[in-house]
């Protein structure tokens, strides 16, 4: 019996687990003999990208939902350590330690925000980077709503100005309403100059105009000092007094990607080529956050379910081809596309690297809701050949978009 080990159920795990069961299927009898395991330290598939919103009823799947269905086995613990001389894994489950050895590995461990070594931040600041996190956050959004007013109370202060922390600000303005806190105010950090510093010059002014219809303030060229239950200090000197403190400032791959004898980006991602494969590193894949593949001849791959998706199909029917000999297929994605949710002033799409602004405004945002509510779901019927349709390897199409000014 050979084994194919996951690490991981984000989207790149997930994906890749129900992919390499599929290419399991797809072979008949000379697949009957492989075994695959999906390792995590949580039950459930994350919608992770969904974090932000108010309604987390439906982000978090669980896994016999979506693995039992395809003979796909899941293991609760955390990845303690990865030992690719002896080919196996070391996790930890309920405090105990356990090696499973591996024929294949995947890896697709994902990448969290780091939070840096500033006084008060591991004890103040909340975060959506996971379900956990993100429910913390709306139960202490809710509790607000019953405290007595204050200014520490209304005030909201979200630190990073990139995809999440601008989704997390534009939508924050709503889910305080919704949470019975009147007149809450929202300001958002970052230590550039601007905000988005990164998503380029195209788009820049649409989310400035966004956030200044939201009310959303922003303070930008500081930096967070310290922060405690009461407040947060900037380096300007300021001090915001407020309750809730959000941390989105940046993501970095998962710690260990360091563990391999491997080279990395600035990120932490290791280097994968177009098959999923880490160079120099016999059976082993890697996929989605954690790693980074040059997919159109010239672009790496981006932190986003959008390359992660893909990535894990590849991986999950490349791993199953390696182990049987059969030929490999390369991933190929000549298109790239961005959507930022801007709450309720409606969204952001933009086309190509550049990033040139194509809908905005109420079009852009039923975009994102066909985005974040259909098509980045696996199936939920319980149905082996739909999971299986869903996983084949290939690209799927740009999101349909619709023209601005369309209903």
């Amino acid at each position: 019996m050979a084994r194919v080990v996951v690490l991981g159920a984000g989207f790149a795990g997930l994906w890749a687990a129900i992919g390499a069961a599929r290419k399991r299927d797809e072979i008949g009898a000379a697949g009957r003999d492989i075994e695959i395991l999906v390792v995590d330290r949580n039950p459930y598939h994350n919608i992770r990208v969904r974090n932000y919103e108010v309604d987390l009823s439906k982000v978090a799947l669980p896994l016999s939902q979506l693995l039992d269905p395809i003979g796909v086995g899941h293991r609760l613990g955390d990845v303690e350590a990865i030992d690719v001389g002896r080919g196996n894994v070391t996790i930890t489950a309920n405090g105990a330690h356990e090696s499973i050895a591996y024929d294949r590995l995947v890896l697709a461990l994902g990448s969290a925000v780091p939070r840096p070594d500033i006084p008060g931040l591991a004890e103040s600041a909340f975060d959506v980077d996971t379900y956990v996190a993100a429910a913390r956050l709306e139960n202490h959004l809710v509790a607000l709503g019953r405290r007595a007013p204050a200014p520490e109370r209304t005030t909201v202060v979200v630190v990073g100005a990139g995809f999440t922390g601008i989704e997390v600000a534009a939508e924050m303005p709503d889910r305080l309403a919704r949470a019975g806190v009147a007149g809450g105010r929202v300001i958002l950090v970052d230590p550039n100059p601007v905000v988005g510093a990164t998503i380029g010059e195209h788009a820049r002014p649409v989310i400035n105009e966004a956030l200044a219809a939201l009310d959303v303030e922003t303070r930008l060229g500081v930096r967070v000092e310290a922060m405690d239950a009461a407040g947060i200090r900037l380096s300007s000197g300021e001090v915001v007094p407020t309750q809730t403190v959000i941390w989105c400032a940046g993501m970095r791959a998962s710690p260990l990607a360091a563990m391999l004898p491997v080279e990395r980006d600035r990120l932490g991602r290791i280097l994968v080529d177009p098959f999923m494969r880490i160079a120099d590193l016999a059976h082993i894949f890697a996929a989605g956050d954690i790693a980074s593949s040059v997919v159109d001849g010239l672009h790496p791959t981006v932190m986003s379910c959008q390359f992660a998706r893909p990535m894990g199909r590849f991986a999950g029917y490349n791993v199953i081809a390696d182990l049987t000999g059969e030929p490999l297929l390369p991933l190929r994605i000549d298109w790239y596309v961005t959507v930022l949710d801007l709450g309720g002033w409606g969204a952001l799409y933009t086309e190509g690297w550049d990033r040139e602004v194509r809908t905005t405004g109420a079009a852009a945002k039923a975009t994102k809701q066909i985005i974040n509510h259909q098509r980045i779901y696996p199936p939920l019927t319980g149905k082996k050949e739909d999971l299986f349709a869903a996983a084949a390897p290939t690209v799927q199409a740009p999101p349909p978009r619709k023209a601005s000014g369309s209903q």
